[in-house]
């Protein structure tokens, strides 16, 4: 009896373990750290890039990491009710009297579904039922009604992400997002003016990201519906492209707007990058320079000028300020990235495997009997 009283205060603290685990991921409306969903995700995280990284193109490894998220949904609540199926079993074993630990779990695993196969033998036990089909209950309804809220916020993130894929294409890269917006997709008629309405767009975007990214985790790791499509190349590509706005056009119209998404923007990736376990400086320092090289900025100047983007100011000039902003969410950016093995699109960092770099898919504008519009 010592020992079987000695598990049932074991049972008592999984119960509540579980118990708080349940309420910190889908009740509470902020970030509240959990053991078991951490060991849950990082398990089910290891499974999955162990056979991702058997296949052999990224387009295979993107359909078998496309169903990590919710293989990890359904995981979480199978072990919340393990946990309650052991841990009321071991409460009830002391009021069990000679059925023994097996006949404890079986009256616990007929409680925590209401089945009701097992009839309690007394009241303690029937009163240890009614706690376990509670639990059993309300941690299945609980996770009925986080799913809904998971995919809604995975639906207003994508939308925009949809919108940006014609603009800096796929996979997104700042650069082409001006050099596309200046050349009008090929109308001919600049819509530099526009900039301004997109940062606004994207600031609002980042907030609502920041918030559901740190509170419901798992959405860190839910891919967007095309393979070459990501949440965090979008982000940063328009990061990258607030900041070349900056640089290079410091006298254009809409530089506060540019300044607010750049600032809600690094807020943003800054603190996702946190909640999955990196750990990324909440302020840059500038001087600790940035994993981008001269090269690669003269480089996307040149593609600017090839649309005859309107340079203000000289390349070296604007690198020192384009430095500036992007040390304040590479490392951010990059972290993520390299976490949810996005895309290998120019200027987001290393992956898993080394693999070539994809540029902007540019197909082009024909019309009958005339050559395209956009420019290679």
């Amino acid at each position: 009896m010592a020992v079987r009283v000695l598990f049932a205060f074991v049972g008592g603290f999984l119960v509540f373990a579980a118990a708080w685990s349940v309420l910190a991921t889908v009740v509470v409306p902020r970030r509240i750290r959990s053991r078991i969903t951490r060991y849950v995700a990082l398990a089910n995280r290891a499974c999955f890039h162990f056979f991702a990284d058997l296949a052999g193109s990224y387009e295979r490894r993107d359909r078998i990491l496309a169903i990590q998220a919710p293989v990890q949904i359904i995981l979480q609540i199978v072990a919340w009710l393990a946990l309650f199926q052991v841990g009321f079993g071991l409460l009830i074993w002391p009021f069990i009297g000679g059925a023994g630990l097996g006949g404890a779990m079986e009256q616990a695993g007929a409680s925590l579904p209401t089945l009701g196969s097992v009839a309690p033998g007394s009241g303690s036990v029937a009163a240890l039922d009614i706690l376990a089909s509670l639990a059993g209950l309300g941690t299945v309804a609980l996770q009925i009604g986080y799913l809904p809220t998971l995919y809604g916020a995975f639906a207003r993130r994508e939308a925009l992400i949809t919108l940006l894929d014609s603009r800096a294409g796929v996979p997104s890269w700042g650069p082409e997002l001006l050099a596309r917006t200046h050349y009008g997709l090929g109308s001919g008629v600049s819509a530099v003016s526009e900039l301004p309405a997109l940062f606004e767009q994207w600031e609002q975007w980042s907030a609502e990201v920041q918030e559901s990214h740190t509170t419901y985790v798992p959405l860190v790791w839910f891919r967007s519906p095309r393979s070459l499509s990501s949440w965090v190349l979008a982000q940063l590509a328009v990061l990258d492209a607030a900041a070349l706005y900056l640089a290079l056009l410091p006298d254009a119209p809409g530089l506060v707007q540019a300044r607010l998404c750049l600032r809600g923007g690094f807020t943003c990736l800054t603190s996702i990058a946190r909640a999955i376990g990196f750990d990324v400086p909440e302020d840059a320092d500038p001087n600790d320079g940035i994993s981008l090289t001269y090269e690669d900025f003269q480089a996307a100047v040149e593609r600017l000028r090839r649309v005859d983007f309107p340079l203000e100011r000289p390349t070296e000039d604007a690198w020192l300020d384009f430095l500036g902003w992007r040390a304040n969410y590479e490392t951010a950016a990059y972290s993520v990235a390299l976490a949810v093995d996005a895309p290998p699109a120019l200027w987001s960092g290393p992956r898993r495997h080394e693999a070539e770099v994809i540029a902007p898919l540019r197909p082009p504008t024909r019309r009958a009997g005339k050559p395209p519009l956009m420019p290679p």
